[in-house]
């Protein structure tokens, strides 16, 4: 087709492109787009959580999505500016990398509706989804001071950016809720967009996390994170996940998981656009909002003593009521020591 020969002469690596032959006849004429980022839409994580959603959102309408891949900020604007000529009716960018792109385009394209997850665009078509991770990441990081011996506790970030410093920064909060000896060793797999996609360098970080002490990883690093819940079952250490429900991968040695519901968000959006409904501006949400939380089912259930639940329970209802104020880092900079 045109829209895949356009893509191809610009020389992108489109990793997957699903293309509807026409809208279903409760949609007629509207298109629909999705763009993951480096990640790739099978990262078990935060991007396969988005594509979780559109699968479910297809499956419900039988609308199909356009489904691109943006593995770098440059080839993320290209991608969007050839979906936006097709006049779509909505574009949905998973990730922060894709903030700038979809600011600069949605101004291009003002009858083109976006949603950008995980990032805050401005714009009059463009609605800007951030999730409160620093709650769900408090309510783990209970978990994980509970859970551990030694009380000093691993973190193997993705990209240095101020959002994966706000997880970490959730984390220590509740971890040192519990006891003030509980330590946070935090190590950043990089700088760029390439530091979610090095599972060997996270898993060597989590490795010199356990030879320092810690017992328990927090890995919030996308692919590269994927390493280090590896290196926690070889060293018969305990991991904790993120973004989806990751306590599958290595039962009996993953804690839990800070959920980030972003196919809730996905599925949400294109809902919405389908009901003729969008409200540009930032959306937040967070525990109150169903969005984040943590994960306990039956792979980690053995894991959880009914005073681990309780206390994290205690935490959850805490935060929800206002009694407990979790210091968000993006917003001070820095985090409570």
């Amino acid at each position: 087709m045109r829209f895949k020969r356009s893509l191809k002469q610009l020389g992108m690596a489109i990793a997957a492109l699903c293309v509807s032959a026409g809208a279903s006849a409760d949609m007629a004429g509207a298109k629909l787009a999705i763009v993951y980022d480096a990640g790739g839409k099978f990262d078990k994580s935060f991007n396969q959580s988005a594509a979780e959603g559109v699968t479910r959102f297809t499956k419900e309408t039988g609308i199909k999505v356009f489904e691109a891949q943006a593995n770098y900020d440059t080839q993320a604007e290209q991608v969007l500016r050839a979906l936006a000529r097709k006049k779509l009716k909505l574009i949905i960018s998973i990730g922060f990398s894709q903030t700038q792109p979809v600011q600069r385009i949605a101004a291009e394209y003002p009858n083109v509706h976006f949603v950008i997850i995980d990032g805050n665009a401005q714009g009059k078509n463009v609605n800007s989804v951030l999730f409160k991770e620093q709650e769900g990441s408090y309510l783990v990081g209970v978990a994980a001071a509970m859970a551990s011996k030694s009380k000093t506790l691993g973190f193997v970030g993705g990209m240095d950016i101020p959002l994966i410093r706000a997880f970490a920064c959730g984390y220590s909060q509740g971890a040192k809720s519990v006891t003030t000896r509980a330590q946070v060793v935090q190590n950043m797999v990089g700088t760029t967009s390439a530091a979610w996609n090095d599972p060997a360098k996270g898993g060597e970080l989590a490795r010199t996390q356990f030879d320092r002490g810690a017992d328990v990883v927090f890995a919030v690093a996308g692919g590269s994170g994927m390493g280090a819940l590896q290196m926690a079952k070889e060293k018969g250490k305990l991991a904790i996940g993120v973004d989806s429900n990751q306590n599958y991968l290595h039962p009996g040695t993953m804690l839990t998981s800070m959920v980030k519901h972003v196919d809730n968000a996905t599925y949400e959006a294109f809902m919405k656009i389908r009901a003729g409904q969008f409200t540009p501006g930032i959306t937040y949400e967070g525990l109150k909002e169903g969005v984040v939380d943590w994960a306990l089912d039956k792979d980690n259930r053995k894991l959880i003593t009914p005073e681990i639940e309780k206390a994290v329970d205690a935490a959850r209802a805490g935060i929800v009521g206002g009694t407990i104020k979790v210091v968000d880092y993006r917003e001070t900079g820095s985090c409570p020591q």
